[in-house]
């Protein structure tokens, strides 16, 4: 009996203490006069999109020109910038003579350039002309083969970056980036050759864009998984091949494969170092090697590989992406987020408004909760100041704002007991995660507008806004009007302070995966 009891009072004491560690206060604390030093934006530096010829349409473009706007992108990377549905590129008259069309590629770099992107140039896939077989990926069959001349696929690479800096210029040119193909280790997925039958179109690649300016950038291996990465660097530092970069991809799921249908089921990986620790790894790798200053970009990179997986549509989505871009740190140059909108055919367009589309909107430009990552970040000053909390950014702006910017991220996926395809496409309301107190101090004097914006279940919630309100196939205008506004991004507070003695404080209710950005705006 007495040992019961005092089993009784342990397991009541740890579950207080349990209560009172998961509703524990967590501190925020910052001075404005304790500088870390100027804002990383590797996290801005470029964008995916599906394929190039999507940059043909009005759609695109205008959801596109709204996220450069609100997110800042810099560059943006697409596949299937050769493949024949830009105006065949490359064709031979019937002496087998090269003939070369820009016309498509022209219209989509011109309106880039005109909304201030630049392209992060992938140089995919084979135009049917210089296939060496039929092997074909996507529902637009893209060519994945090895060329069947080596000479016309150099000459056509050298026509088509002379091209670019005749119309272009070479001080713009200089500032791109040229990446050769697109992860070439998916053996006859995205490419048809084996390890050396890249490294060898590689190499003849690069020497056409060097060809055309030694002083252009040209990189690789572009890689899915982070694979390759120390022998590529073997390869060109051997051989005394060019590369100004390296370019790899990373995604957070621990199982399944590359799923055009939705239908193979992924699990999201649980553990809370995935995805930012592989990407410090290639880091290291890269450091340890024969050329250890080579920049790093990662040029896709998401929770999932699937362009059908619920979790890109959930409010999880807007912390994950805070917490794994935090973590990284300073290991890359750039993380690519893939992508920018569901306009994204790989296996045709999604069906339902809500599809599991890479996207931070859907097609019908409504903002998901992974949007608001990239828009709250932009709005982040350019000087970061000193602060210790692990989740969580402090900024402020020559012009004397402040912005914190803070989540909370938890995976409730409950493991391999149940797919991502199943999981995320229920209503999934967030469990409360206690109080977190906001403390910044030596705040210059003056009235400030103070802006809180929120980003978690229920707020900028679009999937479950339209979840309940009962999954429409096809929702009618009205709907999307509604599931627009209900989630635009409108600050959940906004109130005039008067800060007189340099100190600002806050509490704020925290629920899991709850993202927060406050805003102070001198007045």
């Amino acid at each position: 009996m007495r040992k019961r009891r005092i089993h009784f009072y342990i397991t009541t004491i740890l579950l207080f203490a349990l209560a009172t560690f998961s509703n524990a206060q967590r501190l925020i604390t910052a001075d404005y006069n304790h500088v870390k030093g100027p804002l990383n934006t590797f996290f801005k530096e470029c964008i995916g999109a599906g394929r190039a010829n999507e940059g043909l349409r009005a759609d695109w473009q205008k959801q596109l020109a709204f996220v450069k706007k609100e997110c800042g992108f810099e560059y943006i990377r697409m596949h299937g910038l050769l493949h024949d549905d830009m105006g065949i590129v490359y064709k031979e008259d019937k002496n087998g003579n090269a003939i070369y069309n820009w016309n498509y590629i022209d219209l989509l770099y011109d309106y880039l350039l005109s909304i201030g992107m630049k392209p992060f140039v992938e140089l995919s896939f084979m135009p049917s002309a210089l296939a060496s077989n039929k092997q074909t990926v996507f529902w637009w069959k893209g060519n994945i083969s090895y060329p069947k001349n080596e000479t016309a696929w150099y000459k056509l690479i050298n026509e088509l970056v002379k091209h670019l800096t005749q119309r272009y210029g070479k001080q713009e040119v200089a500032k791109w980036y040229f990446e050769v193909w697109n992860e070439p280790n998916l053996k006859d997925l995205f490419f048809a050759g084996t390890m050396q039958d890249y490294f060898k179109l590689y190499a003849l690649t690069a020497k056409a864009v060097k060809d055309a300016d030694a002083g252009y950038k040209v990189g690789g291996p572009a890689t899915a998984g982070s694979g390759w990465i120390t022998e590529f660097i073997d390869y060109c530092s051997t051989n005394k091949v060019p590369v100004d970069f390296v370019a790899t991809h990373t995604y957070g799921v621990k199982n399944g494969f590359v799923d055009l249908d939705g239908q193979r089921g992924h699990i999201i990986d649980n553990k809370y170092s995935s995805l930012y620790s592989e990407v410090i790894s290639t880091k290291n790798k890269i450091t340890q090697s024969a050329l250890p200053a080579l920049p790093l970009h990662y040029t896709e990179w998401s929770s999932s590989y699937s362009s059908r997986d619920p979790i890109h549509d959930s409010y999880h989505q807007c912390a994950y992406i805070l917490d794994k871009l935090k973590n990284t740190g300073d290991a890359v140059n750039s993380m690519s987020y893939w992508v920018f909108t569901d306009i994204f055919e790989e296996n045709g367009p999604g069906a339902t408004p809500f599809h599991g589309g890479f996207g931070l909107l859907n097609n019908d430009g409504i903002t998901k909760p992974a949007f608001y990552a990239y828009q709250y970040l932009n709005k982040l000053g350019a000087t970061e100041l000193n602060n210790s909390d692990k989740a969580s950014w402090v900024c402020k702006s020559a012009s004397g704002n402040v912005q914190v910017l803070l989540w909370d991220f938890t995976i409730t996926h409950p493991g391999d007991s149940v797919n991502n395809e199943t999981y995320y496409k229920r209503d999934l309301p967030s469990k409360r995660k206690g109080h977190t107190s906001i403390s910044l101090k030596n705040i210059p004097s003056g009235n400030y507008r103070l802006n809180i914006y929120k980003t978690g279940y229920g707020a900028n919630d679009a999937y479950t806004a339209w979840y309940k309100m009962g999954s429409p196939i096809f929702p009618t205008p009205e709907q999307i009007s509604t599931l627009k506004q209900e989630n635009n991004g409108k600050p959940a507070l906004s109130s005039v302070v008067h800060i007189n003695d340099g100190i600002f404080k806050k509490d704020i209710s925290i629920n899991e995966n709850d993202v927060y950005l406050i805003d102070l705006i001198k007045q």
